[in-house]
């Protein structure tokens, strides 16, 4: 391989890290290989080579067919070995054609980074205002995640990372032993005095209920008009199956997908990576009355036990219209302590759930709740802590 094709392919694997992709050195050198195998007679070779080596997800096809026509916009690019020494890396945006990616278009929009002799000579001493600091962090909090720049989907997640929920704990069927118990243990009573070569006094052993926190059960809607929101709300998932024991997570567009051991990971992008390898559906349509069904037959037994909690992440805009879907959002509700619905949808002001869909789950839940930003993050993290009343 030529030493400029073989720097323009290095050169296009950067620009695409820094659209948001994981590509890593390793990634580089996969596609360097599958270039050199397949040549340079085909554009459509060359372009399905980089696909292939380069992406691993459903979600990132559309920013990598985006930046490749972008990148390498000369149509005689592959038949003219010069052309490939100057790649076009900026693209002119605002013309007529499909909207970009709001990462891409950053990615592409910015300015070259400066000579390091440049940065070397030219030192200066900044100050930063701690007002505008929290002021930028306010908004962003504030902001849709549909609406964030590549930088603050990057500062979204780190945000996300450290989220933790508060500590709920339930009352269980068992006892442990406490001198200010509310309860007599009599057993330990008569144990303790017989040990003690019997009297005729007994010191009564006192007992307290054992708590412990309920199990979380998450059924995420991962279809197209779900897309950002899934992908922001995995990292929050992460954290919180790792954060506490007894979580369960599954994923659904058009089949139902257990993703709980695949996000037991130690990397947070080594578990979205294989949370994405796992669910064929990302980006698909949505049957939320099949995938419901599949759960309450298959799981719901398994996972609902000892006052469950339930977060049932969707839209509610359904491809079947709604089929069989109250019924089975009836059952999941008699089958766990709390039912909450997470909308994005909810970020419009005056929404009303008019979908048939929606309208089918509305009246089966104990809650409704945004969830499309950090604050709205936040104040589940804060809703969850509370139990909510006596347990069904």
């Amino acid at each position: 391989m030529t030493g400029s094709l073989a720097a323009n392919v290095v050169a296009f694997t950067r620009t695409l890290r820094a659209a948001g992709l994981p590509v890593g050195p390793q990634k580089a050198l996969r596609a360097l290989e599958a270039v050199e195998a397949v040549g340079l007679d085909r554009r459509d070779d060359f372009y399905w080579a980089l696909h292939a080596t380069l992406t691993d997800r459903h979600d990132q096809h559309e920013i990598f067919d985006q930046a490749f026509h972008l990148f390498w916009r000369n149509p005689e690019l592959l038949k003219k070995a010069m052309g490939l020494m100057l790649p076009a890396m900026r693209a002119e945006l605002g013309k007529d054609g499909p909207e970009l990616s709001r990462r891409l278009q950053d990615t592409l929009a910015k300015p070259p980074p400066p000579d390091l002799d440049a940065r070397e000579q030219k030192k200066q001493e900044i100050q930063i205002d701690g007002r505008l600091v929290f002021s930028a962090e306010e908004i962003l909090r504030a902001k849709d995640f549909e609406q964030m720049t590549t930088a603050e989907l990057a500062e979204a997640r780190r945000i996300i990372a450290g989220m933790r929920l508060a500590r709920l704990a339930l009352p269980t069927r068992r006892f442990r032993p406490s001198p200010r118990g509310a309860r007599i243990d009599l057993r330990r009573s008569l144990r303790e005095t017989a040990r003690a070569g019997g009297g005729d006094v007994i010191e009564l052993a006192r007992a307290t209920r054992r708590v412990r926190p309920p199990p979380i059960v998450v059924l995420c809607d991962i279809s197209g008009s779900m897309g950002q929101y899934a992908r922001l709300l995995l990292r929050f998932l992460y954290a919180l199956t790792n954060d506490r024991d007894r979580v369960h997570v599954f994923l659904f567009g058009t089949r139902l997908t257990n993703v709980t051991r695949a996000l037991k990971r130690r990397d947070v992008d080594e578990a979205v990576a294989r949370v994405g390898q796992e669910a064929p559906d990302w980006d698909g349509g949505t049957r939320i009355g099949q995938c419901l069904a599949a759960f309450n037959k298959r799981w719901s037994r398994r996972v609902l036990g000892q006052g469950a909690l339930v977060l049932l992440i969707t839209d509610g805009l359904d491809r079947d219209a709604g089929a069989g879907l109250e019924d089975e959002m009836d059952r999941l509700r008699r089958s766990c302590r709390r039912l909450i619905w997470l909308n994005p949808l909810l970020r419009w002001e005056g929404y009303e759930p008019k979908a048939k869909g929606a309208a089918a789950m509305i009246s089966c839940v104990d809650e409704h709740r945004p969830v499309h930003n950090l604050n709205s993050l936040s104040a589940l993290a804060a809703a969850l802590g509370d139990s909510g009343g006596p347990r069904r």
